[in-house]
This record gives C-alpha cells, sequence and structure tokens, in this order.
C-alpha cells in the first residue's frame, strides 16, 4: 500500500510511525516511512525546531513542494516501492487560521491508495501540544481541528479516486493500534471488525468489565479492528460533570482507562475546558463510531448479560447494529443473557452466538482467520 497518514499537531505520529516501522519490519513487509516535517526541516536548517509553523505561509509552500518532490522521486518506480507511508497533515490552525497542508498536485503524483486520519484522546492532543508548541490553544480549538483533519482527509480520498480506501484510524491503545496499522497497510486479505459492546453505564461492572476485555482481545487476535474504546471522551465528560457538582476546577485524568486500562501519567485537565465541548463529544463519537462500522467489513457485538439478568443492551449498541444492517454490512451478535433477545436484534443479524467461542469457531469454519501474527507471536 501507498498510504498518506494525515493527523493534527499533538499526535506524536513520528514515534507512533516509528514503532509501526519496527514492527512491520520484523513481520517481513518493510514499509518506507517518509515524516515531511522532518524533511521540511533539513530543507530550513535555519529554522528552530517546534517554529516551523510561525514561518511566512509562502515560504511553507515552498518548503513543503520540495519535500513532495523528493519523495515522489525516491518512491519511482511504484512498482518497487509497495510498502510506503507518508506522514503529514492535512490541514493546520495555526496563527495564520486554518490552511492547506498539502498540494493536490504531488498528492497525485504520490500515487497513495490509502488515506488515514491518526486520532487520539482530545486531552492527550491537548497535553502534547502545549508541551510541544508555544501556542495558546483550548480543547475545543483541539475538536475543531479534529474535524477539519478528518473532513480535509476525506475529502481528498475522494479526489485522488481511493475513497474506499479512506480510514479512521485511533492512536487509542498504543500496542494494540500499532498492530491495527500495520495489518491495515501490509496485510489487506484480513477482515475489518468493529467491535460493538456497551461502554459508559458498566464502568462501575468489573466482570463485565473483564468479559468485554477478552471480548476485545480475542476479536484483535484474528482482524483488524477499529475499536469504539480506543477514544474514551465520554468517560472524561462523565468525570467533569460530576466534578461540577462538587466544586472541582481541575481532573487529574490518565488516558484510555475504559475497562480499567491506565496508559500514560495523569493530565491535569479544566472541568470547565471540558463541558464547553460537552456538545462537540457527543456529536464526534455519533459521527466516528458510524464511520468506522462504514469502513469496516462487519460488526460483531457482544450483549453481555448484567446483574440480575437484563441485557447490556445500550441505545448506543443498539443504533449501530441498526447503522451496520442498513449499510449491507454483515451483522454478528454475541448473546449472552438468558432472555431471548427481541425482534430488533434477530431480524437484522445476520447470525447469533451464545458465546465468543461459538462465533470464532464459525468465523474459522467461514474462512475468516489467514494467518496472522500478533505482537510477535
Amino acid at each position: 500500500m501507498r498510504v498518506v497518514m494525515t493527523g493534527q499537531i499533538g499526535m506524536d505520529k513520528k514515534h507512533y510511525l516509528e514503532a509501526v516501522e519496527q514492527l512491520a519490519g520484523e513481520r517481513g513487509a518493510p514499509i518506507e516511512m517518509f515524516n515531511v516535517g522532518d524533511m521540511m526541516y533539513a530543507e530550513a536548517p535555519d529554522v528552530r525546531k517546534g517554529r516551523i509553523l510561525d514561518l511566512p505561509l509562502s515560504r511553507l509552500h515552498t518548503l513543503r513542494r520540495a519535500a513532495f518532490k523528493d519523495i515522489i522521486s525516491e518512491t519511482r518506480p511504484v512498482d518497487e516501492h509497495p510498502n510506503i507511508l507518508i506522514n503529514t497533515h492535512a490541514t493546520f490552525r495555526w496563527r495564520h487560521g486554518l490552511f492547506s497542508a498539502y498540494d493536490f498536485d504531488q498528492m497525485k503524483q504520490a500515487s497513495p491508495n490509502m488515506l488515514i486520519c491518526l486520532m487520539d484522546n482530545i486531552e492527550v492532543v491537548h497535553h502534547r501540544m502545549h508541551k510541544e508548541h508555544d501556542i495558546d490553544a483550548t480543547l475545543k480549538d483541539c475538536m475543531v481541528w479534529r474535524e477539519e483533519e478528518i473532513l480535509a482527509t476525506e475529502l481528498l480520498a475522494q479526489a485522488l479516486g481511493c475513497h474506499n480506501e479512506f480510514y479512521i484510524l485511533s492512536r487509542g491503545r498504543h500496542k494494540e493500534t500499532i498492530e491495527t496499522c500495520v495489518r491495515l497497510v501490509t496485510r489487506p486479505d484480513l477482515k475489518r471488525v468493529y467491535p460493538s459492546f456497551p461502554m459508559t453505564h458498566v464502568v462501575g461492572m468489573p466482570d463485565v468489565l473483564a468479559e468485554i476485555e477478552e471480548f476485545r482481545r480475542r476479536l484483535a487476535e484474528h482482524f483488524i479492528c477499529f475499536d469504539p474504546a480506543d477514544v474514551d471522551e465520554k468517560l472524561l465528560l462523565d468525570r467533569a460533570l460530576e466534578a461540577r457538582e462538587s466544586k472541582e476546577e481541575w481532573l487529574d485524568v490518565t488516558p484510555h482507562q475504559f475497562g480499567g486500562r491506565s496508559d500514560g501519567e495523569p493530565i491535569r485537565v479544566s472541568v470547565q475546558e471540558v463541558l464547553d465541548i460537552a456538545g462537540d463529544i457527543d456529536g464526534q463519537i455519533y459521527m466516528r463510531d458510524f464511520k468506522l462500522i462504514d469502513q469496516s467489513d462487519m460488526i460483531v457485538s457482544l450483549i453481555p448479560e448484567l446483574p440480575g439478568g437484563g441485557p447490556g443492551l445500550s441505545s448506543g449498541v443498539e443504533r449501530e447494529l441498526h447503522h451496520a444492517w442498513e449499510h449491507t454490512k454483515e451483522v454478528y451478535v454475541v448473546w449472552k443473557p438468558k432472555r431471548s433477545p427481541s425482534p430488533f436484534i434477530t431480524e437484522t443479524a445476520t447470525q447469533i452466538f451464545a458465546s465468543v467461542d461459538e462465533a470464532l469457531e464459525y468465523f474459522a469454519a467461514k474462512g475468516m482467520f489467514p494467518e496472522v501474527n500478533l505482537f510477535g507471536h
């Protein structure tokens, strides 16, 4: 695959992609990496690190064109460079305002056949951005920029004629999503799956969370999984609402806490800034999860049994299943409660299973498990 990966500033894409490059090499499918930002700095040794976006737009444009000219030259002929990945941006929202980060004529010459927009929890992006750059940006600014980056990347994919190979990828749980990225670029034979499960209303149920975590892990052993829990801003909003009631002004947030996981050091976040983006969080979850389903081949949903015997069937999961069915995806449901599912489940499911084991046996029998090497094992 010839891939262009975008994403707003604050993603730390370079270090993430170094891990992707290393893992792909270990798998015998090396990926050639081109970091446009580094190449622009190499063209401008007089510019201090972290300050290149402060240059006049005319010079930025010249430096970027020089970098892309080198990439185009170094990746010819195309058949001798099967896997390349260009690390760049689609847009910049900086002191110059909002402006494009690419030239379409050069993007066309680079001949990408896949575009990926990388994203992460917004409080983590905000923290990295302020750690690395001297700029005053709010959580709201970061949310707006993320929407612009996704939309600009999707429009670029459409203009290049590869709209069916546009993906949103959450950086999320670092090790797992590196695996996802490597597979997406080097293993087009693998099925792309959206794992669906209840989230917010099971947070206080450790046994159910453990069951969901195991479900996610086992699907990830065999498929390319676009996991909605890799970005968990709804939990951030819930905590901010609780903090407002107790008159707290700040939250200490440990990134990616869904299911009891904690990756990274705590980040201090303004409660008011989180409350200011409440509508953005809900709106982007709604948009993003449907896009993750659209870019998948199938949805596999776990409906756990809650304490008391009821089904862990949230409105979000129901809506995801309905959306997948309406968009002609394969819909598989693992139904754990003793109570039978309603016709709204049975009539819109390709197949219903009583356990994850049963589902995996079915997928194996259907030939959905090409040989996969997860995390080097």
